[in-house]
């Protein structure tokens, strides 16, 4: 199995400088855990900010986040995969650099997101047939 046969192509992106507030309303309206940061020119690497990241940003200042943006949080470059690669490559990615999603890009260009539920998913899918 591929990760092009899992991977979610319905990616919610945020302007790395969008505020810290307007990236935790956007997540809560859109019920996802992580945003993609968008890249600022064609050469520029994808982020990423998850409610991991916003709250290390949230203990780091006492809970004062009005003057963060997007970019003071998120880690960039977010580690991407191909989608033309076995799924079994994606979960060994993320669990080496311990994470729970990797960007799925083609020539730069963000198509997909993966994450460790969708691995799961997919082996729940398996073993119900």
């Amino acid at each position: 199995m591929l990760v092009r046969d899992i991977m979610q192509t319905e990616v919610s992106t945020i302007s790395p400088f969008a505020s810290l507030k307007d990236a935790l309303r956007k997540m809560k309206n859109l019920d996802v855990k992580a945003l993609v940061v968008d890249k600022q020119h064609p050469h520029d690497a994808y982020g990423i900010i998850t409610y991991t990241s916003i709250l290390k940003a949230i203990y780091a200042e006492d809970g004062d986040i009005d003057l963060l943006n997007v970019y003071d949080v998120a880690v960039k470059p977010a580690i991407t995969i191909s989608a033309d690669v076995e799924v079994k490559y994606a979960a060994r990615m993320m669990v080496n650099f311990n994470i729970k999603r990797l960007l799925v890009v083609e020539n730069n260009q963000l198509i997909g997101i993966i994450s460790m539920t969708d691995i799961i998913e997919s082996l729940f899918n398996e073993i119900g047939e």
